[in-house]
């Protein structure tokens, strides 16, 4: 090891000795990474030799730890949350998925939730997969192979599921408020009577889904695919269908008052008993439902 590879930081007053190769490798993205990548001048103590950071180092070491080792600290949760906000800082995005994985970290609810991202991971690579009534809350789920998992019941609130394959997955009475499904794979999938109030559904595939008796209140569905969805008795108000793919949806019985169905394909759609009259404010195709194609679709009944 030359002279020149060895860093010495004060971080806060408090001083630390490592290399370039440790504040570069694990996590190369990071701020401290670009700092030492040779590419930018760093200003060094001319009278000790340090190169002085503005931050609180009392987690330091951790993060030093976690850049040798790969290492996540076991620490109580205002620490964790410290430590965190450091992470945040020099953009350490492996440290920060650590940390919110953590066991005994906390989510900002107050609330603890049953398993970690990690928990899930080794569940599902069992053959059946069944989290019925767990508290899942504000994990991040993304990305993550979950086809056919048994959610019902669960409490799934801000849940990230932003890509994840969730085709055949049963979220029947789920409560799964503020939860992110952004371009999730749902095809046939069962969510009765579940609470998805304000959830993120644009550039989901939601082809023959079961969403009867939903509450769908403030949800976004821009782009998505509900092509032959069943969304009987659904609550749908101020829901944002733009673009959405309806062709064969049922909507029997659902609300949609102040629904955006902007340029939606309602092709086939079933929309018997259906009040449209707030999504059709001028009875004519005008505002929420310009440019929707209605080609074949049922509208016996509706109140327009």
């Amino acid at each position: 090891m030359t002279d020149s590879s060895i860093v010495r930081l004060n971080i806060g007053g408090k001083r630390f000795c490592t290399t370039t190769d440790t504040l570069t490798q694990r996590e190369p993205d990071s701020m401290l990474a670009a700092m030492f990548s040779g590419r930018h001048t760093v200003c060094h103590d001319p009278e000790t030799g340090f190169i002085f950071v503005d931050r609180d180092g009392k987690h330091f070491r951790h993060i030093l730890n976690w850049l040798r080792d790969g290492v996540i600290p076991t620490l109580s949760d205002a620490n964790y949350s410290e430590l965190l906000r450091e992470a945040e800082y020099y953009q350490l995005l492996g440290l920060i998925e650590g940390i919110n994985s953590a066991p005994s970290k906390r989510k900002e609810d107050g609330s603890d939730t049953d398993l970690t991202r990690n928990d899930i991971i080794k569940c599902i690579q069992s053959e059946k997969v069944r989290f019925r009534g767990v508290n899942l809350s504000g994990l991040d789920l993304s990305k993550l192979d979950l086809s056919s998992v048994d959610f019902s019941y669960a409490c799934l609130k801000n849940v990230f599921f932003s890509r994840a394959n969730l085709q055949c997955a049963n979220f029947r009475d789920v409560d799964a408020e503020g939860s992110n499904f952004h371009n999730a794979t749902l095809r046939e999938c069962e969510f009765t009577g579940a609470n998805l109030r304000g959830a993120l559904l644009a550039g989901a595939n939601l082809q023959s889904a079961n969403l009867q008796d939903a509450c769908l209140i403030d949800c976004i569905f821009c782009g998505a695919d509900l092509r032959s969805a069943h969304l009987q008795t659904a609550d749908l108000t101020n829901a944002n269908l733009e673009g959405a793919n309806l062709e064969g949806v049922n909507l029997k019985g659902a609300t949609l008052t102040n629904a955006n169905l902007k340029g939606a394909n309602l092709q086939r759609a079933y929309l018997r008993h259906v009040n449209l009259r707030d999504t059709l404010p001028f009875l004519c195709f005008a505002q929420h439902l310009e440019g929707a194609r209605l080609d074949g679709a049922n509208l016996l009944g509706a109140i327009r």
